[in-house]
């Protein structure tokens, strides 16, 4: 009887302090991403800085349509003509594959950048919020498959996101 009762205790004191966990915050890392003034201004800055070879880019799919109409329509063309225009055509898309591997390439470095950013910040407003509200653990809405609102820290931590310099 006294192992039983001593048992029965132990198993109160440790549901006990099970309770009285710090807690827990959950947070939308999806609508922090999107609110994020870092992204919006990268991204607004990534957008200037291909924007001379996007419209190139679109030039030359312009000339390239051009040059595939005209030489449908073009049956009264040379031999030397028909020869000249597959050679422009071959000339300006090996052109416009060159420039959207460039900018593909450039945009890839962009966001990897990017990426490595936003994680070091949101992990790092992620431990402020913790540690200013006392929590065990702050978790991505997306981990858990219930939660009480009350809970939901997104928008602190968008604005701690977008505070970090």
């Amino acid at each position: 009887m006294k192992k039983y009762f001593g048992g029965a205790i132990a198993l109160s004191m440790l549901c006990t302090s099970v309770s009285h966990a710090a807690g827990y915050g959950i947070v939308d890392l999806e609508k922090i991403v999107e609110q994020s003034a870092y992204i919006k201004q990268q991204n607004a800055s990534m957008q200037q800085q291909i924007k001379p070879q996007t419209s190139k880019i679109e030039s030359l799919t312009k000339e390239l349509e051009s040059l595939q109409q005209r030489a449908q329509q073009g049956a009264k063309l040379s031999d030397a003509e028909k020869k000249t225009m597959t050679q422009q055509y071959q000339s300006k898309l090996q052109e416009l594959n060159a420039l959207q591997q460039k900018v593909q390439g450039a945009v890839e470095t962009n966001i990897q950048a990017l990426n490595r950013t936003m994680d070091s910040r949101i992990k790092q407003a992620a431990e402020q919020l913790r540690k200013e509200n006392n929590l065990d653990v702050v978790l991505n809405k997306n981990s858990a498959l219930a939660y009480d609102p009350k809970y939901d820290l997104t928008d602190k931590m968008i604005q701690k996101v977008n505070a970090i310099k």
